[in-house]
C-alpha cells in the first residue's frame, strides 16, 4: 500500500495567465463527445411532432397508421402521456415554464407546438413516421402582433420588478433644457449555437439517468425530479461537454418527452432536436419596443430619466425581458422611472439569452445618450462621465467597484477618440461614408449557491468534483486555475470533473454567475483541505475528502450592488448607394474583476462583441401574420455574422479589484454584447447623419434612411 506525503512547496500564480483549455485536444480530436454521440445498448429514438397551427386544439391523433410502420415503438401524445406535476417554485426561484411539460393537454398555444412523440428503432424510422402522423385541430383565430401601443401589455415581476419609479418624470421634463423622446426596437432573436438540443433518458436499477447538453445538471435534475414526482436521489443528469448554450439549454421538450418516453418503454430513448425545431421548442430573445425619455440640463446632467420596455411573451408561461432594467444601474436623474411589460402573444415562450436585458436594453438606452450628446453639444463619452452615479439609482446601494470611467478613458486613448470630428457625415473614402461611436456595457456580478468537493489523491494529484457546466466558456480550464492556486500546486496535479449532478447541488452556467459561483466553492474546501492535512503527514489511499457549501455566506454580496463594466467602440464604413453597412474595427475596455485565464477570457468579451454586430446587422427572425410561424427557420434563413462581417476586434480590461470579495471574480459571459449595437449604431449615425432606432440595420433601411424616410 502507497501513499503520498503533503510536504510540498505551495505554487501559486495560475489564476491570471493564459492557459489553454484542458479538454482542448479531446474536442480537437472527436474523443470528447457530446450529448447526441454518447452510444447505449437498445437505444430507441424519438422524434417530435409540431403543430402546424398557431391556436387551436387537438382533436384528433391518428397513432394506428403510424404504429404500424417499420420499427415503430409507441406514439406519445395528450391522450397517453404521464401525467406531470408543473405546480411548483424551482430552484431559480420561478416556476417551471410549461412550455416543457408536454402532452398534458389537447391545447396548441403555438405554431410549433409538441403534440406527439414517435419513437423507433432508428431515427429514420422515427422521422418518417413524425412526418407521416395525421393530427387533426380545431383552429382558432391567433395573435403575434406586437405594438409598444398595445393597451394589454402589463408589468410582471420577473428576477427583477416589473416596475421602479422616484420623481415627478413630467415636471422634470418639463424643465429640461434638452429632451429626447424616442422609441427603439430590437426583434426576435435566436442562440443559434452549434450544438442542437439532445438528451438521452435511461432507467438503470430504478433510478432516472439523463445525459444531456444542458447550462446545469443540478437544475435539470431538480425540474425533473419534481415534474416527475420522483425521489431527488432517484436522479442523475449528466452533461460533460456542451456545444454552446447562450441561455437556451434548460429544461425542454426533448427532456421530457425522452423521460416520458424511457419509463414507458423501460429502455433508453434520445431525443435530438433539428434546427427548425429549435427555432420553436428552445426559447428566443424576445422582441422589444422600449421608449425611452431623457431630460437634461444646459450641462447635460439628467433631471428625468424614463425607460419602459415592452416584450412579447406566450399565454402558457410570461417571460420577462428586462430592458429596463439597465437603466437602474448606469445613471441616475431627479426623476427616474423604468418599467418591464410584457404582451401575452400566440408564440413560443421566450426566455434568456445573451446579456438578457441589458443587450436590448442598452442598446436604446445607449442610442437614446448619444441622442442626448448631440441636442447638448457634448462628446457623448463626456456626457456619460458627467452622469457618473454615486450609488445604485434604483437600489441606493454603493457600488462595490463601478471602474466605467477608468474603461472610457483607456479606451478612448486607444481608440484614438480625442482625433474624432463630432460632425456627422464628414468622412468619406470613396464610396464609403466613415462613422464612430461609442456605448457604456454593464451586467451583474452575482452568485448562485454552490458546494464542491476537493480530495487530495494519494498519487499526489487532486480531484475537484462540481456539477459545473462548460458551455464552451473554458469553465473547466477557470476552475482547474483556481483550484491550483487555493491548493498551492501546479495545474497538472489537479483533475476537475465536472457536469454530473450526482457530484452535489451547484449553480447554473447562467447570469455571468457560473465560473463565480463555483471558484468559491471549490477556493473554500481547497482551502480547508490545505488546513486539514498535516505537512509532511501520509494521504491514505482512499485519499482526503473535503467539501463545502456557500450557501450561508452569499448573503454579504447582498450590501452593495456588483457588476461588470465596460466602453465600446466601433467605427464603421456606410455605402449609402447600396445600404451596405461594414463595422471596421471594433474595441471593448471592460472592467470585470479577477481575470482567470486571459485567453478565454479575450475570447469570450470579442465573441460577445461579435454578437453585437451580429445583432445590429443581422439578426431577425421574422413571423408570418397568417400562419404564425417563422419565415426561414433555419441558419440559411436567420442570418448571422460570418467571417467577412467580423473586422479587427480587440478586447482589453483594466484593473477591477473587490478586496471585499471573496473570489473577486465578477463574470464575462455577457458584459461583451452589451452596448456593441449601440456603439454600431451610433456609428452609423456618425457616418450618414440619420439615426437608426430598429435594429437591425438592413441595407434597405439604410436606403430608405437616406432618401428621407423614417425608420
Amino acid at each position: 500500500m502507497t501513499t503520498a506525503t503533503t510536504g510540498v512547496t505551495p505554487i501559486t500564480g495560475a489564476v491570471g495567465t493564459a492557459h489553454t483549455r484542458v479538454e482542448g485536444r479531446a474536442k480537437v480530436t472527436g474523443a470528447a463527445r457530446y450529448a447526441g454521440e454518447i452510444p447505449f445498448a437498445e437505444l430507441a429514438h424519438g422524434w417530435l411532432a409540431l403543430s402546424t397551427v398557431s391556436r387551436g386544439r387537438i382533436l384528433s391523433v391518428e397513432t394506428g397508421p403510424v404504429l404500424a410502420m417499420p420499427g415503430v415503438l409507441t406514439v406519445l401524445h395528450h391522450g397517453n402521456a404521464p401525467r406531470l406535476d408543473t405546480d411548483y417554485i424551482g430552484m431559480l426561484g420561478v416556476p417551471p415554464d410549461p412550455t416543457a411539460a408536454v402532452f398534458q393537454n389537447d391545447r396548441v398555444p403555438h405554431a410549433g407546438w409538441p403534440v406527439a412523440l414517435v419513437v423507433a428503432e432508428t431515427p429514420e424510422q422515427a422521422r418518417e413516421a413524425a412526418e407521416a402522423l395525421v393530427v387533426t385541430y380545431e383552429r382558432e383565430p391567433h395573435d403575434i402582433e406586437l405594438t409598444a401601443g398595445r393597451p394589454d401589455a402589463h408589468p410582471v415581476d420577473g428576477h427583477m420588478p416589473g416596475m421602479t419609479e422616484k420623481g415627478d418624470i413630467e415636471a422634470e421634463l418639463a424643465a429640461s433644457a434638452h429632451v429626447v423622446d424616442e422609441e427603439y426596437t430590437t426583434p426576435e432573436e435566436h442562440h443559434a449555437m452549434m450544438e442542437p438540443h439532445a438528451a438521452t433518458a435511461l432507467w438503470d436499477g430504478g433510478r432516472l439517468e439523463v445525459v444531456d447538453s444542458n447550462q446545469g445538471t443540478t437544475w435539470v435534475a431538480d425540474e425533473l425530479t419534481r415534474m416527475f414526482s420522483l425521489d431527488p436521489s432517484a436522479v442523475r443528469v449528466r452533461s460533460e461537454h456542451i456545444g454552446g448554450g447562450f441561455g437556451s439549454k434548460g429544461v425542454r421538450a426533448h427532456q421530457v418527452s425522452a423521460v416520458m418516453a424511457a419509463t414507458v418503454l423501460q429502455r433508453p430513448v434520445r431525443v435530438v432536436l433539428t434546427r427548425r425545431q429549435m427555432f420553436s421548442l428552445t426559447g428566443y430573445r424576445s422582441p422589444t419596443a422600449q421608449r425611452v425619455r431623457l431630460g437634461a440640463g444646459t450641462d447635460g446632467r439628467l433631471r428625468a430619466l424614463d425607460h419602459r420596455s415592452v416584450n412579447q411573451t406566450s399565454t402558457v408561461w410570461e417571460f420577462v425581458e428586462p430592458s429596463a432594467g439597465v437603466a437602474r444601474v448606469m445613471y441616475d436623474a431627479d426623476a427616474h422611472r423604468t418599467s418591464n411589460e410584457v404582451v401575452r402573444l400566440d408564440v413560443p415562450s421566450p426566455t434568456w439569452m445573451r446579456g438578457p436585458g441589458e443587450a436590448p436594453g442598452s442598446f436604446a438606452l445607449e442610442a437614446a445618450l448619444d441622442e442626448l450628446a448631440e441636442r447638448c453639444g457634448i462628446d457623448p463619452i463626456e456626457l456619460r462621465l458627467r452622469n457618473e452615479p454615486e450609488r445604485g439609482p434604483v437600489s441606493g446601494l454603493p457600488f462595490a467597484g463601478r471602474n466605467l470611467a477608468a474603461c472610457f478613458r483607456e479606451g478612448a486613448r486607444r481608440f484614438g477618440w480625442a482625433g474624432r470630428d463630432p460632425r456627422p457625415g464628414t468622412r468619406r473614402e470613396g464610396r464609403w461614408l466613415l462613422g464612430t461611436g461609442t456605448a457604456a456595457a454593464s451586467f451583474p456580478a452575482g452568485a448562485l449557491p454552490s458546494t464542491a468537493s476537493v480530495t487530495a489523491e494519494a498519487d499526489g494529484t487532486h480531484t475537484v468534483r462540481i456539477a459545473a457546466a462548460d458551455i464552451g466558456t473554458g469553465a473547466r480550464t477557470a476552475l482547474t486555475l483556481v483550484a491550483a492556486d487555493a491548493l498551492g500546486v501546479a495545474t497538472d496535479r489537479v483533475r476537475v470533473r465536472i457536469g454530473d449532478s450526482d457530484f452535489g447541488p451547484a449553480g447554473i452556467a447562467g447570469g455571468s454567475m457560473g465560473t463565480r459561483s463555483w471558484a468559491w466553492a471549490i477556493t473554500a474546501a481547497a482551502r480547508e483541505l490545505r488546513d486539514r492535512l498535516v505537512p509532511g503527514g501520509t494521504i491514505p489511499p482512499e485519499g482526503v475528502t473535503v467539501r463545502s457549501d456557500t450557501t450561508a455566506a452569499l448573503g454579504a454580496l447582498a450590501q452593495k450592488e456588483r457588476h461588470s463594466f465596460g466602453a465600446q467602440f466601433a467605427e464603421v464604413a456606410v455605402d449609402v448607394t447600396t445600404g451596405e453597412v461594414r463595422v471596421r474595427r471594433m474595441l471593448g475596455i471592460f472592467a470585470a474583476g479577477r481575470i482567470v485565464n486571459p485567453l478565454t477570457a479575450r475570447g469570450q468579451l470579442v465573441g460577445g462583441m461579435t454578437w453585437g454586430i451580429s445583432m445590429a446587422l443581422h439578426e431577425e427572425a421574422v413571423r408570418d401574420r397568417a400562419s404564425g410561424g417563422l419565415y426561414g427557420p433555419d441558419l440559411a434563413g436567420y442570418h448571422v455574422a460570418g467571417h467577412a462581417d467580423v473586422p479587427e476586434i480587440e478586447a482589453d480590461w483594466v484593473d477591477d479589484p473587490d478586496p471585499e470579495d471573496p473570489v473577486g471574480i465578477k463574470g464575462i459571459g455577457e458584459v461583451g454584447i452589451v452596448g456593441a449595437a449601440a456603439a454600431v449604431a451610433n456609428a452609423v449615425w456618425h457616418a450618414t447623419g440619420v439615426r437608426h432606432r430598429n435594429l437591425p440595420i438592413r441595407p434597405d433601411r439604410v436606403l430608405r434612411a437616406q432618401g428621407g424616410a423614417r425608420v
